[in-house]
Protein backbone atom coordinates (compact mmCIF):
# COMPACT_ATOMS: atom_id res chain seq x y z
CA UNK A 1 0.00 0.00 0.00
CA UNK A 2 1.20 3.50 -0.58
CA UNK A 3 2.23 6.09 2.31
CA UNK A 4 0.94 9.13 2.68
CA UNK A 5 0.79 12.19 5.23
CA UNK A 6 -2.71 13.37 6.18
CA UNK A 7 -3.89 15.85 8.32
CA UNK A 8 -6.95 15.15 10.93
CA UNK A 9 -7.63 18.61 12.08
CA UNK A 10 -6.81 21.82 11.21
CA UNK A 11 -4.19 22.25 13.94
CA UNK A 12 -0.82 22.63 11.84
CA UNK A 13 1.57 20.22 10.69
CA UNK A 14 2.77 19.27 14.05
CA UNK A 15 -0.75 17.07 13.74
CA UNK A 16 0.21 15.67 10.36
CA UNK A 17 0.25 11.68 10.14
CA UNK A 18 1.85 9.31 8.35
CA UNK A 19 0.31 6.47 7.66
CA UNK A 20 -0.48 3.43 4.62
CA UNK A 21 -3.40 4.33 2.53
CA UNK A 22 -5.44 2.06 -0.17
CA UNK A 23 -3.84 2.32 -3.93
CA UNK A 24 -6.57 4.10 -6.36
CA UNK A 25 -7.27 3.48 -9.96
CA UNK A 26 -7.76 6.52 -12.28
CA UNK A 27 -11.33 7.49 -13.33
CA UNK A 28 -11.55 9.19 -17.33
CA UNK A 29 -9.81 11.52 -17.56
CA UNK A 30 -7.11 11.03 -14.80
CA UNK A 31 -3.82 10.07 -14.64
CA UNK A 32 -1.76 8.30 -11.49
CA UNK A 33 1.51 9.37 -10.74
CA UNK A 34 3.89 7.02 -8.47
CA UNK A 35 5.35 10.40 -6.54
CA UNK A 36 8.75 10.62 -6.72
CA UNK A 37 8.90 14.41 -4.75
CA UNK A 38 7.11 16.78 -3.64
CA UNK A 39 7.78 20.54 -2.68
CA UNK A 40 6.47 22.38 0.35
CA UNK A 41 5.11 25.76 0.39
CA UNK A 42 3.85 28.43 2.36
CA UNK A 43 0.64 27.87 1.40
CA UNK A 44 0.40 24.75 2.95
CA UNK A 45 1.06 25.91 6.39
CA UNK A 46 -1.75 28.02 6.08
CA UNK A 47 -4.11 25.24 4.74
CA UNK A 48 -3.73 23.39 7.86
CA UNK A 49 -4.76 26.14 10.46
CA UNK A 50 -8.07 26.40 7.67
CA UNK A 51 -6.82 30.29 7.05
CA UNK A 52 -6.20 29.64 3.14
CA UNK A 53 -8.27 31.13 0.11
CA UNK A 54 -9.73 26.82 0.27
CA UNK A 55 -10.91 24.50 2.90
CA UNK A 56 -10.53 20.77 2.69
CA UNK A 57 -13.94 19.12 2.23
CA UNK A 58 -13.08 16.66 4.93
CA UNK A 59 -10.69 15.70 6.88
CA UNK A 60 -8.35 13.70 7.50
CA UNK A 61 -6.63 15.57 4.05
CA UNK A 62 -3.69 15.06 2.15
CA UNK A 63 -1.36 17.99 2.08
CA UNK A 64 0.59 19.17 -1.24
CA UNK A 65 -0.15 21.34 -4.29
CA UNK A 66 3.13 20.46 -6.54
CA UNK A 67 5.03 17.13 -7.33
CA UNK A 68 7.11 15.04 -9.54
CA UNK A 69 6.28 11.38 -9.93
CA UNK A 70 5.94 8.32 -13.13
CA UNK A 71 2.95 7.48 -14.50
CA UNK A 72 2.05 4.08 -14.28
CA UNK A 73 -1.65 4.02 -14.82
CA UNK A 74 -4.64 6.45 -17.05
CA UNK A 75 -7.59 6.27 -17.08
CA UNK A 76 -10.09 6.67 -20.19
CA UNK A 77 -9.68 9.39 -22.13
CA UNK A 78 -5.91 10.14 -21.61
CA UNK A 79 -4.00 9.27 -24.56
CA UNK A 80 -1.22 12.23 -24.94
CA UNK A 81 0.60 10.66 -22.22
CA UNK A 82 2.59 7.30 -21.85
CA UNK A 83 3.05 5.11 -18.87
CA UNK A 84 6.37 5.57 -17.11
CA UNK A 85 6.92 9.18 -18.28
CA UNK A 86 7.74 11.61 -15.90
CA UNK A 87 5.11 14.38 -15.45
CA UNK A 88 4.57 16.78 -12.92
CA UNK A 89 1.26 18.72 -11.32
CA UNK A 90 0.64 21.86 -11.32
CA UNK A 91 -0.45 24.49 -8.91
CA UNK A 92 -3.85 23.69 -7.58
CA UNK A 93 -6.21 23.19 -4.73
CA UNK A 94 -7.22 19.13 -5.41
CA UNK A 95 -9.13 18.64 -1.82
CA UNK A 96 -8.43 16.00 -0.08
CA UNK A 97 -5.74 14.47 -2.95
CA UNK A 98 -2.70 16.40 -1.76
CA UNK A 99 0.86 15.36 -3.30
CA UNK A 100 2.05 14.54 0.31
CA UNK A 101 1.70 10.73 -1.06
CA UNK A 102 3.54 7.83 -2.84
CA UNK A 103 0.63 7.78 -5.29
CA UNK A 104 -1.55 11.02 -6.63
CA UNK A 105 -4.63 10.29 -8.70
CA UNK A 106 -5.14 13.35 -10.56
CA UNK A 107 -7.07 14.36 -13.14
CA UNK A 108 -5.12 15.00 -16.98
CA UNK A 109 -5.67 19.02 -16.99
CA UNK A 110 -3.12 19.49 -14.06
CA UNK A 111 -0.58 17.21 -15.51
CA UNK A 112 2.68 18.50 -17.88
CA UNK A 113 5.23 16.96 -18.51
CA UNK A 114 8.15 17.04 -16.55
CA UNK A 115 10.88 19.77 -17.92
CA UNK A 116 13.62 18.76 -19.95
CA UNK A 117 16.99 18.19 -18.18
CA UNK A 118 15.70 18.07 -14.98
CA UNK A 119 15.88 15.64 -11.99
CA UNK A 120 12.63 14.96 -10.00
CA UNK A 121 13.32 16.81 -7.29
CA UNK A 122 13.94 20.12 -9.51
CA UNK A 123 10.58 19.06 -11.65
CA UNK A 124 8.61 19.20 -8.24
CA UNK A 125 10.14 22.72 -7.40
CA UNK A 126 9.16 24.68 -10.71
CA UNK A 127 5.85 25.35 -11.49
CA UNK A 128 4.65 26.90 -8.03
CA UNK A 129 7.65 29.33 -7.97
CA UNK A 130 7.60 30.54 -11.95
CA UNK A 131 4.16 30.51 -12.82
CA UNK A 132 2.88 32.48 -9.50
CA UNK A 133 5.57 35.37 -10.46
CA UNK A 134 4.47 35.00 -14.40
CA UNK A 135 0.82 35.74 -14.34
CA UNK A 136 1.28 39.10 -12.66
CA UNK A 137 4.15 40.37 -14.32
CA UNK A 138 3.50 39.42 -18.07
CA UNK A 139 -0.45 39.05 -17.81
CA UNK A 140 -2.01 41.42 -15.58
CA UNK A 141 0.60 44.51 -15.28
CA UNK A 142 2.02 43.64 -18.27
CA UNK A 143 5.38 45.01 -17.58
CA UNK A 144 8.22 45.81 -19.44
CA UNK A 145 11.07 48.77 -20.17
CA UNK A 146 10.56 51.82 -18.13
CA UNK A 147 8.53 50.31 -15.52
CA UNK A 148 9.19 50.08 -12.08
CA UNK A 149 8.08 46.50 -9.85
CA UNK A 150 8.91 46.45 -6.43
CA UNK A 151 9.34 43.12 -5.20
CA UNK A 152 8.33 42.45 -0.98
CA UNK A 153 9.34 39.47 0.61
CA UNK A 154 12.31 39.12 -2.32
CA UNK A 155 13.96 35.86 -1.37
CA UNK A 156 11.00 33.36 -1.03
CA UNK A 157 11.01 31.44 -3.83
CA UNK A 158 7.89 33.20 -5.68
CA UNK A 159 9.58 36.77 -5.13
CA UNK A 160 13.09 35.32 -6.49
CA UNK A 161 11.30 34.34 -9.45
CA UNK A 162 9.56 37.39 -9.81
CA UNK A 163 13.03 39.13 -10.25
CA UNK A 164 14.01 36.96 -13.16
CA UNK A 165 10.97 37.00 -14.85
CA UNK A 166 11.02 40.77 -14.80
CA UNK A 167 14.27 41.22 -15.49
CA UNK A 168 13.65 39.18 -18.79
CA UNK A 169 10.48 41.46 -19.20
CA UNK A 170 12.86 44.63 -19.65
CA UNK A 171 11.36 45.79 -16.16
CA UNK A 172 13.40 47.45 -13.18
CA UNK A 173 13.28 45.80 -10.03
CA UNK A 174 13.08 46.47 -6.47
CA UNK A 175 13.28 43.79 -4.31
CA UNK A 176 13.11 44.66 -0.44
CA UNK A 177 14.68 41.76 1.97
CA UNK A 178 14.90 42.20 6.42
CA UNK A 179 18.52 41.17 6.26
CA UNK A 180 21.60 43.41 4.49
CA UNK A 181 23.23 39.70 4.04
CA UNK A 182 20.72 39.18 1.33
CA UNK A 183 21.88 42.11 -0.99
CA UNK A 184 24.28 39.91 -3.27
CA UNK A 185 21.37 37.11 -3.77
CA UNK A 186 18.87 39.31 -4.95
CA UNK A 187 21.11 41.32 -7.09
CA UNK A 188 22.55 37.86 -8.59
CA UNK A 189 18.77 36.70 -9.07
CA UNK A 190 17.52 40.59 -10.81
CA UNK A 191 17.62 43.27 -8.55
CA UNK A 192 18.47 45.97 -10.38
CA UNK A 193 17.98 48.13 -6.61
CA UNK A 194 17.56 46.30 -2.87
CA UNK A 195 16.01 48.10 -0.20
CA UNK A 196 16.32 47.09 3.18
CA UNK A 197 13.54 48.80 5.11
CA UNK A 198 13.85 48.83 8.58
CA UNK A 199 12.17 51.72 10.18
CA UNK A 200 13.40 54.38 7.21
CA UNK A 201 11.08 55.97 5.02
CA UNK A 202 9.93 53.06 2.28
CA UNK A 203 8.28 55.18 0.06
CA UNK A 204 10.75 58.10 0.18
CA UNK A 205 13.47 55.07 -0.93
CA UNK A 206 11.20 53.50 -3.72
CA UNK A 207 10.44 57.76 -5.21
CA UNK A 208 14.02 58.23 -4.93
CA UNK A 209 14.92 55.01 -7.16
CA UNK A 210 11.95 55.75 -9.41
CA UNK A 211 12.57 59.10 -9.84
CA UNK A 212 9.35 60.10 -8.37
CA UNK A 213 7.46 57.88 -11.13
CA UNK A 214 6.32 55.62 -8.34
CA UNK A 215 6.01 51.73 -8.94
CA UNK A 216 3.68 49.98 -11.73
CA UNK A 217 3.77 47.04 -9.94
CA UNK A 218 3.76 45.70 -6.24
CA UNK A 219 4.51 41.56 -5.98
CA UNK A 220 3.27 41.34 -2.29
CA UNK A 221 3.22 38.71 0.54
CA UNK A 222 3.71 40.28 3.15
CA UNK A 223 -0.16 42.38 3.93
CA UNK A 224 -0.06 44.46 7.14
CA UNK A 225 3.48 45.67 8.36
CA UNK A 226 4.48 46.82 4.83
CA UNK A 227 1.78 48.12 2.06
CA UNK A 228 1.06 50.95 4.33
CA UNK A 229 4.43 52.20 4.22
CA UNK A 230 5.08 51.96 0.25
CA UNK A 231 1.79 52.75 -0.81
CA UNK A 232 2.59 56.43 -1.47
CA UNK A 233 4.80 55.45 -4.00
CA UNK A 234 2.86 53.59 -6.11
CA UNK A 235 2.71 54.89 -9.63
CA UNK A 236 -0.57 56.25 -11.07
CA UNK A 237 -2.83 53.23 -12.10
CA UNK A 238 -0.34 50.99 -10.36
CA UNK A 239 -1.61 47.48 -9.25
CA UNK A 240 -0.73 45.92 -6.09
CA UNK A 241 -0.76 42.05 -6.16
CA UNK A 242 -1.32 40.96 -3.05
CA UNK A 243 -0.63 36.75 -2.38
CA UNK A 244 0.07 35.68 1.04
CA UNK A 245 -0.21 36.70 4.52
CA UNK A 246 3.94 36.40 6.00
CA UNK A 247 2.50 39.39 8.52
CA UNK A 248 -0.29 36.71 9.60
CA UNK A 249 -3.28 39.75 9.28
CA UNK A 250 -5.04 41.35 6.13
CA UNK A 251 -3.45 44.37 5.47
CA UNK A 252 -5.94 47.49 6.31
CA UNK A 253 -5.75 49.29 2.66
CA UNK A 254 -4.08 52.38 2.32
CA UNK A 255 -7.38 54.03 1.01
CA UNK A 256 -6.32 57.79 0.25
CA UNK A 257 -2.90 56.94 -1.57
CA UNK A 258 -4.98 54.35 -3.83
CA UNK A 259 -7.67 57.03 -4.41
CA UNK A 260 -4.67 59.73 -5.28
CA UNK A 261 -2.64 57.20 -7.74
CA UNK A 262 -5.92 55.33 -8.93
CA UNK A 263 -4.80 52.16 -8.09
CA UNK A 264 -5.94 48.79 -8.12
CA UNK A 265 -5.69 46.05 -4.97
CA UNK A 266 -5.87 42.78 -6.41
CA UNK A 267 -5.84 39.43 -4.21
CA UNK A 268 -3.98 37.31 -6.39
CA UNK A 269 -4.46 33.08 -6.38
CA UNK A 270 -2.42 31.53 -9.11
CA UNK A 271 -5.15 28.85 -8.87
CA UNK A 272 -7.71 31.03 -10.92
CA UNK A 273 -5.17 31.07 -13.67
CA UNK A 274 -4.50 27.25 -13.52
CA UNK A 275 -8.02 27.13 -13.96
CA UNK A 276 -8.41 29.27 -16.89
CA UNK A 277 -6.52 27.01 -19.70
CA UNK A 278 -5.52 29.31 -22.19
CA UNK A 279 -4.14 31.56 -19.36
CA UNK A 280 -2.60 28.44 -18.33
CA UNK A 281 -0.91 27.05 -21.74
CA UNK A 282 0.42 30.20 -21.67
CA UNK A 283 2.29 30.50 -18.24
CA UNK A 284 3.45 27.02 -19.33
CA UNK A 285 5.22 27.79 -22.52
CA UNK A 286 6.78 30.66 -21.15
CA UNK A 287 8.08 28.35 -18.19
CA UNK A 288 9.31 26.07 -20.27
CA UNK A 289 10.89 28.37 -22.81
CA UNK A 290 12.80 29.90 -19.64
CA UNK A 291 13.87 26.95 -18.57
CA UNK A 292 15.52 25.75 -21.86
CA UNK A 293 17.17 29.12 -22.64
CA UNK A 294 18.52 29.39 -19.26
CA UNK A 295 16.63 32.61 -18.14
CA UNK A 296 14.98 30.79 -15.07
CA UNK A 297 16.41 27.85 -12.97
CA UNK A 298 15.04 26.11 -10.13
CA UNK A 299 17.09 26.34 -6.88
CA UNK A 300 17.05 23.88 -4.10
CA UNK A 301 17.59 24.57 -0.61
CA UNK A 302 17.10 21.35 0.90
CA UNK A 303 16.01 17.60 0.09
CA UNK A 304 14.59 15.97 3.16
CA UNK A 305 13.05 12.06 3.19
CA UNK A 306 9.65 11.08 3.14
CA UNK A 307 9.60 10.17 6.60
CA UNK A 308 10.78 13.54 7.89
CA UNK A 309 8.15 15.77 6.24
CA UNK A 310 7.33 17.23 9.89
CA UNK A 311 11.29 18.28 9.75
CA UNK A 312 10.82 19.89 6.41
CA UNK A 313 8.25 22.00 8.07
CA UNK A 314 10.14 22.84 11.17
CA UNK A 315 12.98 24.19 8.76
CA UNK A 316 10.96 25.99 6.33
CA UNK A 317 8.63 28.00 9.44
CA UNK A 318 12.47 29.13 10.93
CA UNK A 319 14.20 32.10 9.11
CA UNK A 320 16.92 30.55 6.84
CA UNK A 321 20.13 31.72 5.68
CA UNK A 322 19.90 29.74 2.49
CA UNK A 323 17.02 30.10 -0.35
CA UNK A 324 15.19 28.02 -2.44
CA UNK A 325 12.71 25.42 -2.30
CA UNK A 326 12.35 22.74 0.38
CA UNK A 327 11.33 19.15 -1.13
CA UNK A 328 10.74 15.83 0.04
CA UNK A 329 11.89 12.69 -1.85
CA UNK A 330 9.67 9.28 -1.33
CA UNK A 331 12.28 7.13 -2.17
CA UNK A 332 10.43 5.28 -5.10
Amino acid sequence: MPRAWLLPRYAGYQCLTFQDVPSQQPGPGEVRLRVEAFALNWGDMDLMWDRYSFSFPELPARVGIEAAGIVDALGPGVEDLAIGQRCCTLPYFYGNRGASTEELVIDRRYVTPAPEGLSAVESASVWMQFMTAYFPLAEIARVGPGDDVLVTAATGTAGAAALQIGRYLGATMIGTTRFERNRAYLEAKGADHVVVPGAGDLAAELDAITGGKGVVLAFDPVGAGLIGRYAPALARDARICFYGTLDAAFPTLPIVDMFQKNAVFHPYSLFNYVEAPAMCARGTAFVYDRLADGTLKPEIDRVYPMEAYREAFDYLSQPRERHGKVVVTTGL
